[in-house]
């Protein structure tokens, strides 16, 4: 069976193990108890040392220089989720440290990170931000949908997790794209050139609640009516490079006969670019102004933002001159291990793009270029 075979039926293992009868994984379940198990005896297997930190994430550690390279992705999933999305990066970093018939001159630890997606307590890059030392004590206070708190689940202090970024020389994660463009490109893999910067908002249109068969149409304050037209102008802003995204909306009193006395919708915008990103957002907010002023409505606007992350100019380099470069719209945990050491990822062609979706999938082919480009990475660094 050829090394890419072997990651996919991996792949396939680990599909199975699951909170639910679709594929969900969160942090601190037994789920994630037994995908750490299994993943830990693959890596044993292969002559590393393995250990789990304090935050839960797994790590196995091959050699033992002065300084660690990181390779690694996260072993948590969304809910219905496919196969691909965390596992493949962990298990193509494993194949490929398999494939050293050497020592290195360096340490390479494979991690398994136990929460990027933030399913269970809504903390995004959880595993990642311990490990880079960016753990929030306040944290410790989230609880679940079950009413059980984040501090219930660690035996440890979390921040005990953090690494010295002196003692690591970087980390790459290999990573299905989750969009289509190697697809449409025709090549199996590419390398990211920075994860896009993220701007969300809760963006509230208050108008006027009254009867749907009594309020004339020119006396009417409908809220509804002013986030439709919002939406449009959100998915105008979209652009190359640029993503724009109405996700949710809430209508009060969302009743068949009541004219929408307040419409309230999420904006999800994204580009690798900051500057560009706070153009777009502050165009949006201005036209939700004017949408709310001409229709005699109030407006309330709450944001928060990320920044767009670069990715090391060497480590990218090292990974393949001539491979295809793109930006990544989707946050991964290489933006959170960036702030304590060089990053790198490599994305690996998907079918149709398809993520977070059971139909996620890969080619066992191009899977055998992620392992190849990997390998020569780690003879390179």
């Amino acid at each position: 069976m050829s090394d890419a075979a072997t990651v996919l039926e991996r792949c396939a293992a680990l599909g199975e193990i699951s909170e639910q009868g679709f594929l969900l994984r969160r942090f601190g379940t037994e789920a994630m108890r037994r995908a750490n198990e299994l993943v830990g005896g693959w890596m044993r297997e292969a002559g590393l040392e393995v250990r789990i930190d304090p935050l839960g994430n797994l790590i196995g550690r091959l050699g033992d220089g002065d300084r660690t390279l990181m390779l690694g992705s996260h072993l948590d999933t969304v809910r219905d989720a496919g196969r691909y999305d965390g596992p493949l990066g962990v298990l193509v970093a494993l194949a490929a440290v398999e494939r050293l018939g050497e020592p290195l001159p360096f340490a390479i630890e494979v991690v398994g990170f136990a929460d990027e997606e933030g399913v269970r307590f809504g903390t995004a890059y959880l595993g990642s931000a311990a490990v880079a030392g960016r753990f929030q004590v306040e944290w410790l206070g989230l609880h679940d949908d079950d009413g059980v708190a984040l501090a219930q689940l660690l035996e440890q202090d979390p921040a005990a997790a953090a690494r010295d970024p002196a003692d690591l020389l970087g980390y790459v994660e290999v990573h299905i794209e989750q969009g289509p463009v190697l697809e449409r490109l025709g090549e199996p893999v590419g390398v990211v050139t920075a994860i896009a910067g993220q701007s969300h908002a809760t963006v509230r249109f208050a108008g006027e609640a009254g009867h749907a068969g009594t309020v004339p149409m020119d006396a009417r304050r409908d809220a509804l009516a002013a986030a439709a037209e919002w939406v449009l102008a959100v998915e105008a802003a979209g652009r190359p490079g640029l993503v724009a995204t109405v996700g949710r909306l809430e209508v009060d009193p969302g009743a068949r006969n009541v004219i929408p006395g307040a419409a309230t919708l999420t904006l999800d915008l994204r580009h690798p670019d900051d500057d560009e990103r706070g153009a777009a957002v502050a165009a949006l907010r201005g036209q939700a102004e004017r949408i709310a002023s001409a229709r005699g409505m109030e407006l309330e606007w709450e944001d928060a933002g990320w920044e767009a992350v670069a990715m090391d100019e060497r480590l990218t380099a090292l990974l393949g001159e001539g491979l295809p470069r793109l930006p990544s719209g989707a946050g991964h945990d290489a933006a959170m291990m960036a702030s304590i050491t060089p990053a790198a990822m490599l994305f690996v062609r998907c079918r149709g793009g398809i993520s977070h979706n059971p139909a996620e999938s890969v080619e066992e082919a191009d899977v055998a270029v992620a392992i190849d480009v990997l390998e020569r990475f780690l003879h390179a660094v």
